[in-house]
């Protein structure tokens, strides 16, 4: 049997501090969840939270009817005299995860209740659910420490459950204080007490284990496990979906339904939807973990793949990269120079080699892109030739009103000026830009995939500020930058060098 993936974004990754998806933003992710990404099913929302939240779970809901994927669509659902059950019917949807307390202290000390009144409670919603037409799976929240501290709570409230018309147990680690040990353990036993039952594990990360006691809870036997985009959620978050992924294909070499090579697209969407940045260095996902830094190591790919794992890049629809900087060596800038088209004799390369050192102990961020300008100043001869220059800018930023930026820009030896609103200086200048660019030329438009700006810490007005921006066109990503006292005018470079990239490369 095939282990569930149920991925809860759009619910407990919502709850992380600062987060919030509006209704277009829900849909999008729960039509790539489902229909690219392949997982199994996904929650969407806690039931009465606002009616914003009903109205994104109804768009949802029409949208999941048309294509027969409303069953695969959960709902929070809480003990409430049957509210949130009538709310989650008017929304259309046909699945609830009720919450039920999975510890005594939960129940006596917040519910103020006995274990018996409790059940009772449980019992009358799981019996109106089932009158509404509403499938019903059950969340024990805070199992960990009821299965610490009062397992005969948890196995009395399971032992009533059991036959009621429950499709599913879900046992959630709700403060992140299991190690994989105690997973295996309590795990194991729940799935020997109750082998009937479907059994899913909710894990969080508080102590940095989740991805661990993932790996525990399938092998003790799990049908199910819920995940996050980007590991989302509560305090330290959830399990990420990503690194669920590389231990279930890599480690477990258990069945699923998930498209791995869809991981890294719904990433990025969650990353920009949600306003949290992925850590550079997160496994399979972050930008950085297909980047080979040390020479050493692209010396050794050289060398029948030395440095290669079974995590390769092109499985996450990704590609290897290599450095620049103060650990790089003559390797590395030799597969930077293969992807531009370059050839550089030794001597040469060891100058180069050199001065991409020098700027890495400053600090600075050196791009594929930019070595060609390295090399004509190190080397000189080399014809850059800049078929675009931004020729002159003044930009109007006024209180009340909305930004104005009015440009001469050159392009292969003629002049073109335009002027445009926008909704800060720089997207002012580049509505002004695209007018020229698109609109006069019929030239095709890049896509702005993410802008990143490095000023330094301590108050250091006269610093300079970096603007590294990444771009995607004709399918190929590529990040440009620029170094200035103003961010905007350092973005401003940081576009001027991209266009001159794509001129060259596509519009001889």
């Amino acid at each position: 049997m095939k282990l569930e993936i149920m991925d809860t974004t759009l619910r407990d990754g919502e709850q992380t501090s600062g987060v919030s998806f509006n209704a277009l933003e829900k849909l999008n992710i729960a039509r790539i969840l489902l229909c690219e990404v392949k997982v199994d099913r996904i929650e969407i929302a806690s039931a009465r939270v606002s009616e914003g939240e009903f109205e994104a779970v109804r768009k949802i809901l029409e949208w999941a009817n048309q294509y027969n994927l409303s069953e695969r669509i959960e709902i929070l659902g809480f003990i409430d005299k049957n509210a949130s059950l009538d709310w989650i019917s008017d929304a259309g949807a046909k699945v609830v995860n009720l919450l039920a307390k999975g510890s005594l202290k939960h129940v006596t000390e917040q519910l103020r209740k006995t274990p018996e009144e409790h059940l009772a409670d449980l019992e009358a919603a799981i019996e109106y659910a089932t009158s509404k037409g509403i499938i019903c799976n059950l969340y024990l929240e805070d199992w960990s420490n009821g299965m610490i501290h009062s397992p005969e709570y948890v196995y009395f409230l399971a032992d009533a459950l059991k036959d009621m018309n429950l499709k599913r147990l879900m046992l959630p680690d709700t403060l992140g204080i299991l190690n994989y040990e105690q997973t295996y353990e309590f795990c194991s036993k729940m799935l020997e007490r109750y082998p009937d039952l479907h059994i899913d594990f909710h894990a969080h990360n508080d102590y940095d284990l989740s991805t661990a006691n993932v790996y525990a809870s399938v092998r003790a036997g799990v049908q199910g496990i819920h995940t996050t985009v980007n590991g989302l959620g509560e305090r330290a978050g959830n399990v990420p979906i990503s690194s669920v992924m590389g231990i279930l294909n890599d480690h477990l070499k258990v069945e699923h339904n998930v498209d791995e090579s869809k991981l890294t697209r719904i990433s990025r969407l969650v990353e920009s939807f949600s306003g949290i940045r992925v850590p550079e260095n997160k496994p399979l996902i972050g930008e950085n973990v297909y980047t080979q830094t040390c020479g050493v190591h692209a010396d050794g790919d050289s060398k029948n793949d030395l440095y290669f794992n079974d995590l390769i890049p092109e499985r996450f629809g990704r590609t290897r990269k290599y450095a620049l900087g103060k650990t790089s060596g003559k390797a590395n800038i030799k597969k930077n120079l293969e992807e531009l088209g370059l050839n550089l004799d030794l001597e040469a390369t060891k100058k180069v080699t050199q001065r991409i050192i020098e700027l890495g102990d400053k600090k600075e961020t050196v791009t594929t892109e930019d070595l060609p300008y390295i090399i004509s100043d190190v080397l000189g001869g080399i014809d850059l030739h800049q078929p675009i220059k931004v020729k002159s800018y003044a930009l109007t930023l006024a209180n009340g009103m909305r930004p104005i930026a009015n440009i001469i820009i050159e392009i292969n030896g003629e002049n073109y000026e335009e002027s445009s609103i926008g909704d800060g200086q720089y997207d002012a200048f580049m509505k002004a830009l695209w007018k020229i660019y698109t609109e006069q030329l019929g030239r095709e438009r890049p896509i702005l995939t993410d802008y990143i700006v490095t000023i330094p810490p301590g108050g250091k007005t006269d610093a300079l500020v970096e603007a590294v921006i990444t771009w995607e066109f004709n399918k190929r990503e590529f990040k440009t930058k620029a170094l200035e006292a103003d961010q905007t005018e350092a973005a401003i470079k940081a576009t001027e060098k991209m266009l001159n990239i794509i001129e060259r490369n596509h519009f001889k």
